[in-house]
This record gives structure tokens, C-alpha cells and sequence, in this order.
């Protein structure tokens, strides 16, 4: 009963550290582009301030991490929670590979074509996280609406600087 909890606490750490590690490798493209190219660029009334984003991007990645984890644990069907958790990776890269596109890049264009493939996935995820565990399932949740959001974002500074 030991041995398996700590399994268990250990597959979540593995997981919120592999989270973060997307959104630190997102960061190196976007954190020199930031006071440069990006505060360049003309922006919709509702982008939110720069200071937002880390913190936002924090949270979900301990969410998604946490969600991971649940399906990681899943041993009632291990072929699902695989076939669950590579998309969940498919969609990591993605989410890193944003970074890379829009701000790496400097490319609104070919950011929304990303970020758009990036919200399909993320709700392939969902569906395949809520057949494993209801709860994992519920925590990529707030992970979409943030992209849903961004995707906002990023059409209309797209639009805006065509």
C-alpha cells in the first residue's frame, strides 16, 4: 500500500515537472521577444497585461500535469490511459511549439494555424482523459479556455498587424 502511493505521488511530480518543462521551453522563445518584436505589435483592447501570462501558464501546466498523473495511475485499462497520454504528449509539443511559431518566428499567421491545431488537440485530449478519469478530463478544462482565448489573442493581433 506504501509502495503504490509513492508510485503514485511520484508519477504526479514527473508529471507537473514534464508540464513545466513545455512551458519553459515555450519560454525561451517568448521571453526575448517580449520587449521587442511583441511590444512592437498592435494589440486588442483585451489582451491582458504581459505580467499575466507566467502565472496563468504556471497553473494550467500544474493542472495538466495533475490530470496526467490521474490517467498515468489508471491501471483498469493501461492500452486507454497510453493511448490517452500520447496524445496528451502530441499536445504538449504543441503547446511548446506555439511559443516557437508566433514569438520564435515572429509569425501571427502561421501562430494561429498552430494554436489552432492546438485547441483540436487539446479537446481529443479531454474526450480521451474523461474516458480514463472524469477528473482528469475536468482539469484540462480551464487549460482550453485559456487557449480558446489566446486564440482569440492571437487572431486579432494577427488581423490587426496584416
Amino acid at each position: 500500500m506504501e509502495k503504490e502511493r509513492g508510485m503514485n505521488i511520484a508519477k504526479l511530480i514527473i508529471s507537473i515537472i514534464i508540464c513545466q518543462l513545455a512551458g519553459l521551453i515555450g519560454y525561451i522563445f517568448t521571453r526575448p521577444a517580449i520587449p521587442t518584436w511583441y511590444a512592437s505589435l498592435r494589440k486588442p483592447f483585451f489582451t491582458p497585461p504581459d505580467w499575466v501570462f507566467g502565472p496563468a501558464w504556471v497553473i494550467l501546466y500544474i493542472l495538466m500535469g495533475i490530470a496526467a498523473s490521474l490517467v498515468w495511475q489508471k491501471t483498469s485499462d493501461p492500452k486507454q490511459a497510453r493511448n490517452a497520454l500520447i496524445l496528451f504528449g502530441v499536445q504538449l509539443v504543441l503547446n511548446a511549439f506555439w511559443s516557437f511559431v508566433f514569438f520564435g518566428l515572429k509569425s501571427p499567421l502561421a501562430g494561429l494555424i498552430e494554436i489552432s491545431i492546438l485547441a483540436a488537440a487539446i479537446l481529443l485530449t479531454i474526450q480521451k482523459f474523461l474516458g480514463v478519469s472524469r477528473t482528469a478530463g475536468m482539469l484540462l478544462i480551464p487549460y482550453f479556455i485559456w487557449v480558446a482565448f489566446a486564440s482569440g489573442l492571437n487572431l486579432s493581433i494577427w488581423y490587426l498587424n496584416r
